[in-house]
């Protein structure tokens, strides 16, 4: 993998052990954002990300690792492996990218990976103004891309209250 994408709140996770993925969270900053325009959504997900609530649900189903029948999993992550140790944020931790992996308490193996690092593109008024119109024109001859990077977002008052 040539390029490596910075891991965000809204990740999905896995654990070999386990049956069901599970969204992270991000719960030691609310200060630094990646691809995200209103820094609203995308925190970047850090070595800081440790212990029992990290995750949405908190769980992977059962846990195939403590016997027969599995009992339900409890997430406890201790660490995370292959960060990108060059950038320290403000929290004191590093960043987490797609191919790092998470050490939990039963395990005591790296055995959680990351499926989908959380990261979506967002189109801005920029992105319009740098298109190639003849190529837009083509995709989608319906739209004028020039009016979409011109038109104004209607506010609750000029629709009359309603949205």
């Amino acid at each position: 993998m040539a390029e490596k994408h910075i891991v965000v709140q809204g990740a999905t996770c896995i654990c070999q052990f386990g049956q069901a993925p599970d969204k992270l969270k991000v719960l030691s900053h609310q200060k630094e954002y990646a691809n995200d325009k209103n820094a609203a959504q995308k925190l970047i997900v850090t070595t800081k990300e440790v212990g029992g609530a990290t995750f949405e649900k908190n769980t992977f189903g059962s846990c195939t690792k403590q016997g027969i029948p599995p009992p339900p999993c409890a997430i406890m992550l201790t660490e995370w492996q292959n960060f990108y140790d060059k950038v320290q944020l403000s929290n004191g931790g590093y960043i987490i990218l797609e191919d790092s992996k998470a050490i939990c308490a039963v395990a005591g193996t790296p055995c959680i990976s990351i499926i989908d690092h959380g990261q979506r593109a967002e189109a801005s008024r920029q992105n319009f103004k740098n298109a190639d119109k003849d190529v837009q024109q083509q995709i989608n001859p319906l739209v004028d891309a020039e009016d979409m990077c011109n038109e104004q977002p209607v506010s609750e008052e000029q629709q009359g209250g309603a949205i």
